[in-house]
């Protein structure tokens, strides 16, 4: 009799399973969401909700599909494609490109930026209404200190995370967070209708919540979590590629509903806020503010929290993936936990600039990885009928990076954009690509490059 959590398979069954219980898969839903919903999933669709006004479901409808759908397919197309990590759904590309690939994307999600984050997002909301302005400095670094240090704790037993996460912290998280949205919908701050949308919410609700759907970086880390999903269903006796993917996706749909409820219920929070409280530069003085004028003091606690569990648990899953990810692919260099260590340090220290920082340096890179994303996740779906054929990879990658580079230079910061190069760069892509206004014209490129690779895998079949 082998024990995984609280869960009790049979020795016999352990290798022989073809499908998961019930209570099996709401555990692995629980640890996927656990695992995605961190501090940017917070923050982000609460300010949404406030720009976007009386447009506030159709920007919705656009967030949902980048921040939760796209994350979904993400894990099922590793699983389908039979890939044990992001540089085994690469490799096709080349082993070169798969590499360089992977350890951007992981340092992205990782000690660059997503990990920091976490630390700075539960500061900014939950720790700074209780500290001085003249102490902030100080307040943050001992707190990331502490933040990282617990963090690290739980890193280093990667086995329990499914206990970690999935029974203990996402459970805890809920209850706190369902407080909150209760308040808001049993007594509303104002009405949806009242409020007009701002910016390019007015003009575009669907694309600007399907671009602010990429902040929570949920389709980057779902190449990255999928190893750890995969492998939980491996070690609870599913083995077939094929049925992986059927559980994953029977499991998927307690994280699915899970995010597409609180993300729903959070942009109505932010749309109806404006009834009671000012407008803010970032969801997390939003929070801080609805927190307040519901339970007062108490809610500055609650919501510290709600952020303080979410942002761990988030952070414990990213630094588990990059630590296991180089430990594989640099196994000569330095082992599974001093890796961890090392990109905790790391965090600690890029934490420390800020938030406002990492925020702003971290879109232009995400701008650029979106898109290789999402067509290596659309590839790796059509793995079935392509079978990773080099060709077919290789020219729709190539054509979409080119449009990628383009979509970086329009994020950069206003300072790097006054830039001669960067404004002729900027205003060709305004010219020549179609839907780049709308921050997809990577979209043309990769149809095209997907059509020649498939011609010259044809054309070389035939010969």
């Amino acid at each position: 009799m082998k024990i995984f959590g609280n869960i009790k398979t049979e020795e016999g069954d352990y290798s022989m399973k073809e499908k998961l219980s019930f209570n099996q898969n709401l555990l692995i839903g629980s640890l996927l969401f656990g695992l995605f919903f961190g501090a940017g999933n917070l923050i982000f669709p609460v300010q949404m909700g406030q720009q976007a006004g009386n447009h506030t479901f159709a920007a919705t409808i656009g967030f949902l599909i980048t921040g939760v759908g796209l994350p979904m397919v993400g894990i099922v197309a590793s699983a389908l494609s039979k890939s044990e990590s992001l540089f085994d759904m690469a490799r096709p590309i080349s082993s070169r490109y798969a590499s360089i690939f992977t350890c951007l994307l992981y340092l992205t999600i990782g000690p660059l930026f997503a990990i920091p984050r976490t630390a700075t997002v539960a500061f900014e909301v939950g720790i700074h209404p209780f500290i001085a302005d003249e102490n902030l400095k100080l307040g943050l670094i001992i707190f990331s200190l502490i933040f990282f240090l617990f963090t690290l704790y739980f890193s280093l037993k990667p086995g329990q995370i499914l206990d970690w996460v999935g029974k203990y912290l996402t459970p805890i998280f809920l209850v706190l967070l369902s407080i909150l949205l209760i308040a808001t919908f049993i007594n509303p701050m104002g009405q949806v209708s009242e409020y007009a949308a701002q910016g390019n919410y007015a003009a575009q609700p669907l694309f600007t919540g399907l671009l602010d759907g990429y902040n929570t970086m949920d389709a980057l880390a779902s190449v990255a979590f999928a190893v750890i999903i995969i492998s939980n269903i491996q070690k609870l006796g599913i083995k077939d590629s094929r049925l992986i993917a059927v559980e994953t996706c029977k499991s998927g749909l307690v994280s699915v509903v899970a995010m597409a409820v609180i993300y729903s219920a959070l942009a109505y929070m932010g749309a109806t806020s404006l009834g009671s409280v000012s407008r803010a530069d970032n969801g997390g003085s939003i929070l801080s503010m609805v927190s307040n004028y519901y339970f007062g003091v108490p809610g500055k606690l609650l919501l510290a929290a709600i952020i303080g569990i979410a942002c761990v648990k988030t952070a414990i899953g990213l630094i588990t993936s990059c630590s296991e990810m180089f430990s594989e692919m640099f196994p000569k260099s330095l082992s599974y936990k001093k890796y961890a260590i090392v990109f905790t340090v790391f965090s600690f220290v890029i934490a420390n600039f800020g938030l406002s920082n990492i925020i702003q340096l971290s879109i232009p890179v995400l701008m650029f990885l979106y898109p290789l994303v999402i067509t290596l996740i659309v590839l790796s779906l059509l793995t079935p009928i392509i079978n990773k054929q080099s060709d077919i990879y290789k020219w729709t990658t190539g054509l979409t990076i080119i449009a990628a580079f383009f979509d970086l230079c329009k994020a950069l910061p206003e300072f790097m954009q006054e830039n001669s190069a960067v404004k002729q760069v900027v205003n060709f892509a305004h010219l020549y690509l179609p839907g780049f206004d709308y921050g997809f014209g990577w979209i043309l490129p990769a149809v095209c490059g997907f059509i020649i690779g498939l011609i010259i895998w044809i054309f070389r079949g035939k010969k």
